[in-house]
């Protein structure tokens, strides 16, 4: 264990590019620190929008194949934060991505048709186990992952919420398979987030600069989805806006799924990137740390 860096970060997203668009200001602020930073990703994403016109041949309704390139996606977008240590949750293609459909209250939901071993259909204790086993490799202090509602609903996320969770849990046993490595109880869990306050103010910016459809229905004023915490519930805001350009190009490598002038650039462009460099947290599992002037801890390890 001696080899390992004195503090480490795991993180388990559903999809390729879910890591970018939540955390990567924050993997590429620890990975630059010297911190250990491993992502687990539990599908390739094959249900995911093609938005390249020249690829549009590898959706899932088509040839298939977006898999694949996503996984070149990824490899692309870790080189842009820094990030050595990607992992596939048992494995390569051991789940596929489950697709999903929207809601008429505007959030997604698990579609009619899953395919074959599907991540939503995945055995939780099966794919919670394949999670222990690097658990107890890496030994992280802290896990990152999304909230009981997968963020926005996606069946995906809600699985890998699920995962993450009761993966952490079996980990701590030491009874529980121990052929898998000595246990060991992560201190702080986190699910990453929005802020309340700067949603509204970056949605007020676009108004004011007259585009109505980026995030098109959402009123300044009016109710936010889900994926927005108010500013209350929020216990950690990490700035890593030393690393905002890592972001930006780890999202330009997930290019199947994120167009330039799509809403994330859209906000850039209107609030200037910093506004991509501050990533906000709740805390599920351990202590608050020291905080900063904010009433928010700064440091995911802090307290540690």
């Amino acid at each position: 264990m001696t080899d390992l860096p004195a503090q480490r970060m795991l993180l388990v997203h559903a999809h390729p590019d879910d890591e970018s668009i939540g955390q990567g200001a924050t993997m590429a602020k620890y990975a630059a620190e010297g911190r250990g930073v491993t992502l687990v990703t539990c599908t390739a994403g094959e249900m995911g929008e093609v938005l390249v016109p020249d690829l549009e041949h590898l959706a899932f309704e088509r040839e298939g194949g977006l898999g694949e390139h996503r996984r070149e996606e990824i490899a692309e977008a870790m080189a842009a934060l820094g990030v050595t240590d990607h992992r596939w949750l048992g494995g390569f293609g051991r789940y596929h991505d489950s697709g999903m459909a929207w809601h008429e209250d505007g959030h997604a939901v698990a579609g009619e048709f899953v395919p074959e071993n599907g991540f939503w259909h995945a055995d939780l204790t099966e794919a919670a186990t394949h999670l222990v086993e690097i658990i107890r490799e890496v030994r992280p202090q802290v896990l990152v992952t999304y909230d009981e509602f997968g963020g926005y609903g996606h069946p995906d996320h809600i699985q890998a919420h699920r995962v993450a969770m009761y993966g952490a849990l079996l980990a701590a046993v030491p009874s529980y398979r121990r052929d898998l490595g000595e246990a060991w109880d992560i201190p702080k869990i986190y699910w990453g987030t929005m802020s309340e306050s700067r949603m509204r103010q970056g949605l007020r910016a676009l108004r004011d600069a007259g585009d109505t459809t980026t995030f098109e229905g959402m009123d300044p004023d009016g109710p936010l989805p889900r994926i927005v915490s108010k500013d209350e519930d929020l216990d950690a805001c990490v700035d890593g806006g030393e690393h905002v350009e890592q972001k930006m190009a780890a999202l330009r490598a997930h290019a199947t799924q994120i167009t330039v002038d799509g809403p994330f650039f859209a906000l850039s462009n209107n609030l200037g990137n910093s506004v991509w460099g501050l990533e906000f947290f709740r805390l599920a599992k351990g202590h608050r740390g020291p905080v900063g002037a904010d009433g928010l801890e700064t440091d995911l390890f802090a307290g540690l």
